[in-house]
């Protein structure tokens, strides 16, 4: 089957490697799918295709479910390089039928292979821009978080730009950059993206700006508070409720 990029090539834009077909771990996705169908649950999958507002069917798979078999393929049958991971990870995406099959492949990039590979982040920005949905955007937040801690100067830079597209899932992955990143959280990365953001009327994004705010608050509350005090008149009231809501326990 072809991708969704319109051909059956799987190259992917800005790495510099044309990624083949030929490239595939075939084992892999069609253990994938296979367990994935296995899995399967159709009453389970009406609520959830429901709950998702989902065109994608869904299979009715748990998340953690998903998790579980991608990581004993992967441990059945290993990638051989990064490219290998790149390829099948593209294919699995772009042929989907189902949405935990996506789900899948945002999980068959967790392990070390490509943690700190900098060539994967236009297969995380297809999957944000092509999935438009919080799921799949939050599903990629900390493979990002992870570039940003090891290659600082350029994704920056990105997140910079990301935080002004104009598709809002895009900005909403720049203001969930940092979600994991703890006391590594970069601050005036964080507060520059969010005071991009805090005009936007996108409930989307009004909730990152919140769900940001409130997860390094358990890390510096003084910051957060600080933060949310300085820009009283523009922060949303959902924003600020979410952002203090630790802090006011």
């Amino acid at each position: 089957m072809c991708g969704l990029a319109g051909s059956c090539g799987l190259d992917t834009p800005r790495t510099g490697t044309v990624l083949t077909l030929s490239m595939v771990n075939r084992k892999a996705i069609h253990a994938i799918r296979t367990g994935l169908r296995e899995l399967a649950d159709p009453v389970r999958a009406a609520g959830a295709q429901a709950y998702m507002k989902s065109a994608i069917p869904s299979l009715g798979v748990r998340v953690p479910e998903v998790r579980r078999l991608a990581a004993a393929v992967v441990t059945r049958y290993p990638f051989d390089s990064p490219d290998q991971l790149r390829a099948s990870v593209l294919e699995l995406w772009r042929t989907a039928e189902f949405r935990e099959e996506r789900y899948a492949a945002i999980d068959l990039t967790g392990g070390r292979l490509v943690a700190a590979d900098l060539t994967m982040l236009p297969v995380y920005e297809e999957m944000i821009r092509q999935g438009a949905w919080w799921d799949f955007a939050d599903g990629v937040a900390g493979r990002i978080c992870a570039l940003l801690q090891a290659h600082r100067a350029e994704m920056s830079a990105v997140i910079l730009r990301w935080s002004t597209d104009p598709d809002f899932w895009v900005r909403r992955a720049s203001i969930t950059a940092q979600i994991k990143a703890k006391a590594d959280t970069d601050t005036e990365l964080l507060r520059r993206v969010i005071e991009a953001n805090l005009a936007d009327p996108e409930f989307f994004i009004r909730k990152a700006v919140g769900w940001a705010l409130r997860e390094y608050a358990k890390t510096a509350p003084e910051w957060v508070a600080a933060f949310v005090a300085a820009h009283e008149d523009r922060i949303s009231p959902l924003s600020r409720r979410e952002a203090l809501k630790n802090l006011a326990k």
